[in-house]
């Protein structure tokens, strides 16, 4: 089967390439709107760019032509906390993806209960098992529907106790979800240890 890209509705490649990478991780975003209610939503399009310093990069799209609220809150304040959560949590991130109108608060509305931050003015979900307060850091824009791949430096991480040993975290103790195709989610399954790769630095050309 072959399929050309340019056959394809933005929403149809959306649903290929969702499908089709993946696992992915899940940024539980907590943001301030500009008339101060927590916004909460779930973004897969995740990952780490930098280790020092420490950022992340999440790509948040637009509805109907204008910024998601989680998007629009960034641009404004600057501020945000990502969470990992758990499959406990499961049904309250998916249902954390529902469209509300932006003075309805998603983590009342779900029960959640909050945590001042420590670094910025965003609230964090004080049952997650991380988060990781950030200031945005850049904006990068990509494709024709207006996507943007938001920046962020991490200014406190905030780890559940017993999730670092050793300075490694115990991935089955945070037993983390991830985003598969459509409505679909997955956790751990089984996990594979292999021997670890001798790093060696290469010589400059």
């Amino acid at each position: 089967m072959q399929i050309e890209p340019t056959t394809l509705t933005p929403e149809a490649t959306y649903r290929l390439l969702s499908g089709l990478v993946v696992p992915r991780p899940i940024a539980w975003i907590t943001t301030l709107s500009p008339s101060g209610v927590l916004n909460l939503a779930p973004f897969s399009c995740f990952t780490f760019v930098s280790n020092k310093p420490p950022l992340l990069g999440v790509n948040v799209g637009r509805k109907a032509g204008r910024r998601k609220d989680t998007g629009a809150h960034i641009h404004h304040r600057g501020e945000y906390v990502v969470h990992i959560g758990n499959s406990s949590q499961l049904n309250a991130i998916h249902e954390s993806s529902a469209e509300h109108p932006e003075d309805v608060s998603e983590a009342e509305l779900l029960g959640l209960a909050t945590a001042p931050s420590e670094t910025v003015a965003v609230p964090r979900l004080a049952d997650a098992p991380v988060a990781m307060e950030c200031r945005l850091s850049q904006v990068i824009g990509f494709g024709d529907t207006g996507a943007e791949f938001i920046v962020g430096e991490v200014t406190r991480f905030h780890l559940r106790d017993g999730l670092v040993r050793d300075g490694k975290v115990e991935t089955l103790e945070l037993d983390p979800v991830c985003r598969i195709g459509g409505p679909n989610y997955a956790t751990l399954g089984r996990i594979v240890t292999l021997r670890q790769m001798k790093q060696t630095a290469k010589a400059a050309m």
